[in-house]
């Protein structure tokens, strides 16, 4: 028998992250009224990084029904509320919805001059090519996707924890087989949504450049982050009803192998497109590339290479260090530091083309969406088991060794 109980803990906590996140949002719109382009571009990448976690998330738990792993039981309801989570979000999209027009080009093309520039606008031929991509680019249409987006993650997300937090009480096993059927049908819709939500976001931010992995990027990016989120939180669950206490290190190893595999999936997804964009060598496509390898944005993406990729990889092939929680816990949040890098890396260059800058809602924005969402997490948690305790492989996870 599991001693554990409901989780009632994490009320400091829970209210600390969300003043954070309130004064974070206020000090943003306040950057808004006196910069509106810079914040919004700031509250993009905050955005963009925190719904990627809790997507993330729903999709991990979704792959791991379908794979019908085991072991990760022990950790599944920290990834079921963080994928719960993304409900959060869909109040905070408002500002990207609303402020669309000083973040996307194609909202206003004719209108549009080019940030960092000296009333650079696109040239007749660029207008006509956007004009070509209207049926796509439109805010209507862009606003119906959100719906689906928002649709399909918060469904999936409701479906699957409510199973498994109904299991709680019932311990119903066909609650468990509901999950395993569920969960493979739901990942191409999952895949598709967090794709194409990438496009919309992100890729559409230089609406003439387009790359077909880009969503993939993406997804790696935010999979690797969501991991480290999960890691560090299982790290920190020690105190009563939590957990925490009843993950050993062969769980740790596990997770720890996961952050390795997927800072390659990353850099891998990069390379190659990268590597497909350079052998094409087409005007269209280049441009995006060669603004950030070259000149004033090169040691960032040199940095970004060696910092995100070779130093948290060589670091994660020791065995040992995925053996000791703590050690792999500052791992996990040096990646985390690492992926709003790479957010960086991919949105300020439209808001900054002549270089690497900084404005301060780049900091209220991050702590403002973090901060809810963080809050938003620990409320889901309160009142329900941090663990599946009638989960009919629950006994089997505690005991899990590696093979």
């Amino acid at each position: 028998m599991i001693a554990l109980d409901r989780f009632n803990g994490g009320q400091k906590a829970m209210t600390l992250a969300g003043a954070v996140g309130v004064i974070g949002l206020v000090l943003t719109l306040v950057g808004f009224f006196t910069a509106p382009q810079p914040a919004l571009f700031s509250y993009l990448l905050a955005f963009c990084y925190w719904v990627g976690v809790s997507v993330a998330s729903i999709i991990m738990v979704a792959i791991f029904h379908t794979a019908k792993a085991k072991w990760v039981t022990v950790v599944r309801r920290s990834m079921e509320t963080m994928g719960m989570s993304v409900v959060i979000f869909i109040p905070l999209l408002l500002p990207i919805v609303f402020g669309a027009r000083h973040i996307f080009p194609w909202v206003d093309p004719a209108a549009w001059v080019f940030p960092g520039t000296e009333g650079m606008k696109f040239t007749e031929v660029e207008l006509h090519h956007l004009h070509h991509k209207h049926p796509y680019l439109n805010l209507t249409f862009f606003y119906i996707r959100q719906a689906i987006y928002f649709a399909v993650w918060s469904f999936v997300a409701w479906r699957l924890r409510g199973w498994s937090t109904e299991q709680d009480t019932s311990g119903a096993l066909e609650l468990t087989v509901k999950q395993r059927r569920f969960s493979p049908g739901a990942l191409p819709f999952l895949a598709l949504t967090i794709t194409f939500a990438g496009f919309d976001w992100l890729m559409t931010l230089t609406p003439l450049w387009q790359s077909t992995i880009f969503g993939v990027y993406y997804f790696a990016g935010s999979f690797l982050a969501a991991f480290c989120v999960l890691t560090i939180a299982t790290v920190n669950a020690q105190g009563k009803d939590e957990y925490g206490t009843l993950v050993t290190t062969a769980h740790y190893h596990n997770l720890g192998k996961l952050m390795l595999a997927f800072t390659a999936f990353w850099a891998y997804i990069a390379f190659s497109q990268f590597l497909l964009i350079w052998i094409a060598n087409i005007p269209e496509e280049a441009g995006w590339f060669k603004l950030r390898i070259e000149g004033a944005w090169k040691p960032l993406s040199i940095g970004l290479f060696l910092m995100g990729f070779v130093v948290p990889f060589f670091t994660l092939l020791s065995r040992n260090l995925k053996l000791k929680p703590r050690l792999l816990a500052i791992v996990a949040v040096y990646l985390l530091v690492m992926h709003a890098v790479d957010l960086y890396w991919l949105i300020w260059p439209a808001y900054s083309p002549q270089g690497p800058s900084f404005h301060w809602t780049l900091l209220t924005a991050f702590a403002g969406v973090g901060g809810l969402s963080v809050a938003g997490a620990i409320f889901l948690a309160r009142g329900r088991y941090t663990l599946p305790v009638k989960d009919p492989y629950i006994s089997e996870a505690l005991r899990y060794v590696q093979p």
